[in-house]
Order: C-alpha cells, then sequence, then structure tokens
C-alpha cells in the first residue's frame, strides 16, 4: 500500500510561524526517512492556525532538506493565478528537483473572503474559467502552447494532479487525462461512486497513462487508543472553535482542549466529528487503512495529521509506516 502525507503547517497555540514551518520541514525529512511517497504541503489564506500560505516557497525549503521523496502542493488553488505564472514556478521546482515533483491543482477559495477578495478581482470567475484555466497549464507544462515557453524547462515537467471532493473535481481531472486526489477527509459524500466515476470517464493523453487515485484520509495513531483519542483532540476543537468563529490562539494543548469540551459541554458534537477520522493504535489503524483501500481500491492513501505537539505527529507518522 503506497502512503503519502499532507501537511498543512498547523500552528501550535505554543509555536511561532517561523517553529510551525520548521516542524513541517522536519516532518517531511522524518516521511522521507520513512519510506513515504511524497510530502504535500496546502495553501490556505488568513486562516488562523495554518502557516503554509504559499506551497511553493515552502516547497523549495522542503525539496532543499530531502533527496528522494515526491513533493508538491495540495493544492495551489488555480482560480486566484494566470496559468503561465503557475507554470513557470513549478518547472523551476522540477528543473531544482528532478523527477520529485508533484503539482496539485484545486479550485477552493482557501480562506475567508476578505482574503479572496485581496486575492483576485474576481474569484468566481476563476472557479468558473477552470476547465480552460487547467488546459492552459497542461499546454504549458507540456511545452506545447506555440511561442511560449514556461521557462525553465525541465527534464521532467511536474506531474499534474486535480484535487477535489465532488463529481464535479472528478469528472475534470479524468475528461484531461490526470491523476485525482479525493479528499475524504473534508467531505461526507459517496466516496466510491466518485472515484468510480473518475476511473469509468478518464480519458487517458498518452496509450501508457491509466488512471490513478489517491484519497486523503485524516488519521491519528499512538500506542494505545485512550493515547490517540486524546491526542486527537487538539486538531478537533480547534476545527469546533474555527467553525464557531471564535478567537483562535493556534491548535490547543490536550489541556486547554479538554476544557473547552467541558466548558462548552461539546461531547456529543466532538464524537460525530471524530467519525470523519481514523483514530486509535496500530492495529486499529491499519485495519481501518486496509478496509478503506479495498472498499475504494484506491492507488495511494495521503494521511493528514494535526496535533498539538509535533513529536506526536511524528509518532503517529512512524507507527503507521511500521
Amino acid at each position: 500500500m503506497e502512503l503519502s502525507i499532507l501537511d498543512q503547517a498547523p500552528i501550535s497555540a505554543n509555536q511561532t510561524p517561523r517553529e510551525a514551518l520548521q516542524a513541517t520541514m522536519e516532518l517531511a525529512e522524518k516521511g522521507e526517512s520513512l519510506g513515504y511517497t511524497r510530502f504535500w504541503v496546502a495553501e490556505h489564506h488568513a486562516l488562523d492556525g495554518l502557516a503554509s500560505s504559499v506551497p511553493e516557497v515552502l516547497l523549495s525549503y522542503i525539496g532543499a532538506n530531502t533527496k528522494r521523496i515526491k513533493i508538491g502542493s495540495g493544492a495551489v488553488l488555480l482560480p486566484y493565478y494566470k496559468p503561465y505564472k503557475v507554470a513557470e514556478t513549478f518547472n523551476m521546482l522540477a528543473t531544482l528537483f528532478p523527477d520529485r515533483i508533484d503539482l496539485g491543482i484545486g479550485r477552493a477559495p482557501g480562506g475567508p473572503a476578505e482574503a479572496s477578495e485581496a486575492l483576485s478581482d474576481n474569484f468566481l470567475q476563476g472557479v468558473f474559467s477552470m476547465p480552460e484555466k487547467m488546459h492552459e497549464l497542461i499546454k504549458y507544462t507540456d511545452n506545447a502552447a506555440p511561442g511560449l515557453t514556461a521557462s525553465p524547462l525541465p527534464d521532467s515537467p511536474p506531474e499534474i494532479w486535480m484535487l477535489g471532493t465532488s463529481d464535479k473535481s472528478a469528472e475534470s481531472a479524468a475528461e484531461k487525462g490526470l491523476s485525482y486526489c479525493f479528499g475524504q477527509f473534508m467531505s461526507d459524500g459517496n466516496t466510491r461512486a466518485v472515484i468510480d466515476q473518475y476511473r469509468h470517464s478518464f480519458q487517458p493523453r498518452d496509450m501508457e497513462q491509466k488512471p490513478y487515485v489517491m484519497l486523503a484520509l485524516s488519521v491519528v495513531c499512538a500506542e494505545t487508543t485512550e493515547q490517540a483519542e486524546e491526542i486527537s483532540l487538539s486538531s478537533i476543537v480547534w476545527q469546533l472553535q474555527k467553525d464557531a468563529g471564535a478567537e483562535l490562539n493556534g491548535i490547543p494543548s490536550i489541556e486547554d482542549a479538554k476544557s473547552y469540551i467541558s466548558e462548552q459541554d461539546a461531547h456529543e458534537t466532538i464524537e460525530n466529528m471524530k467519525k470523519n477520522m481514523i483514530i486509535g493504535n496500530p492495529d486499529e489503524v491499519k485495519s481501518r487503512l486496509k478496509k478503506i483501500q479495498s472498499q475504494t481500491l484506491a492507488d495511494e492513501l495521503m494521511i493528514v495529521t494535526i496535533t498539538y505537539s509535533p513529536e506526536d505527529k511524528k509518532k503517529s507518522y512512524q507507527l503507521i509506516a511500521e
């Protein structure tokens, strides 16, 4: 089973943003040593608790401190940007780090409306133009745009992925012959139906190309189930606070998360949120991952883990790899 890592560069309450970004780089080093296939970083804007707003800059830092693991964006939010500039940026990364660069594309806003307005004069128009933008981007990365090169040209172009949680993203990936990453940790939809639709509709861009599906899951693993349940509370409460519009101070400690749950009497809500996560000891997590893989026939699983302690996060990925 191919396993990979998605990191959102979360900022814990006791960290500076610089320390959070350093922790992300160190996690990439750890992931490489453990044999994970790829390491992706996200793009989020003006969201308290997340430091990764410019994935291409963070990827340069990670690439310079790793040797083999594939690195990429999960995802560049294309409605904000011109395809030519994105192609230049990722061609540069692919030139610096040959055969290692993934260019994951998404169409979500990635932050509040104020951030969308600051980034783009018309974000919704960018969303409506996604098919044309994707077509342009593929031409530039394939060096197939007449009279215009997205320099520098790498020996191997970045691999373009479509990310999403809906039928629409699956259709787009299939029509353009792209690999597809389904964000199950962000979705309540019918995962298998979306993946089946992608595979059934896939149109290869060359004779050797086949559909490829990666499933992104929220996972927390620890030596015991009780430890994993405790560790998971920090990210769950942070999400709960964010959804409630509360003033945030990063990912809360386990103790602060427990206090918040008691004060808000949020036990039932917490239990419901856990249903979209995999939380447990190594045997439990392994069993759940294998079951999901067999149910969806995913080619690869990508794991996102948010914890208060970077060491708990590293340990979780280590236990899963083992």
